[in-house]
């Protein structure tokens, strides 16, 4: 339960004493269950922003500045450290330049054109997703912002999995780095996918279909990452998360 515990304490604001005491340092086998962990927190803060948008909804908030609002409740819910990752990244893949260019512009601090334009289009588009599914059943809309959130915490898995090397030292990046069963996060997109044939009544396959665009996403940006970067960084589990979670929303808000 240690590995669950620092996961909410990594992937939350919630106040929860998970690390090492002062001076120790973290133990990796602890660090690499709270990447296992992750999807489940993810669907703990789906579950939470599914309930934000109800309310809003039940106080007759537009449903696209409702999913405004849901969408930066999320950020608050998570330190806005998704989409921090998404944006350095964004940058770093923009930048020209060998791996070490690209690393000093992510950790530059700054959110250049590549990361505005990024942050943009995935924040619009995850409220529009948001704003069409405000409009269906609660059940379903409880359902898919779960499954969303969920789907995009188990990118975590691929990204961290053995193998794939840290591409700098320091970071969150270099403390999972190559700590994950090749089968970890195949086996969350499949647990996934299996729940998600309940998610949209009438149309069984729109939700295994939606885990399993999220997947190739973030396969595909881990291998593009680990050629660019020369391995994974704290900022791509970001980058993976957000984009899983925004093309699964995406999928589930069409038709």
């Amino acid at each position: 339960m240690r590995g669950l515990a620092l996961a909410v304490s990594w992937l939350t604001v919630l106040p929860v004493r998970a690390g090492p005491a002062d001076g120790a340092a973290l133990d990796p086998r602890v660090a690499a269950a709270a990447i296992r962990w992750a999807p489940l927190v993810g669907a703990l803060l789906g579950a939470a922003a599914a309930a934000v948008l109800l309310g809003l909804t039940a106080l007759g908030v537009p449903a696209l500045a409702g999913g405004l609002l849901t969408i930066g409740f999320l950020a608050l819910a998570t330190r806005g450290m998704h989409l921090d990752g998404l944006a350095d990244t964004a940058d770093g893949l923009g930048c020209y330049g060998p791996p070490e260019r690209a690393l000093a512009v992510m950790r530059d601090g700054g959110a250049g054109p590549f990361a505005v334009v990024t942050l943009l289009v995935t924040l619009g588009a995850q409220a529009a997703a948001l704003a069409a599914l405000a409009t269906r059943p609660a059940a379903g809309l409880v359902a898919t912002t779960v499954l969303a959130t969920a789907a995009g915490r188990a990118g975590f898995g691929w990204c961290a999995r053995r193998g794939v090397p840290a591409a700098r030292p320091g970071g969150l990046g270099s403390t999972v780095a190559g700590s994950q069963p090749c089968w970890v996060a195949p086996l969350w997109w499949a647990a996934l996918a299996g729940a998600a044939v309940l998610t949209v009544p009438g149309r069984p396959w729109q939700g295994p279909l939606a885990v399993l665009l999220a997947a190739t996403v973030v396969v595909a940006l881990s291998a593009h990452t680990r050629r660019r970067f020369g391995g994974v960084t704290g900022d791509v589990l970001g980058a993976a998360s957000e984009l899983g979670v925004t093309v699964v929303l995406v999928a589930l808000s069409a038709g």
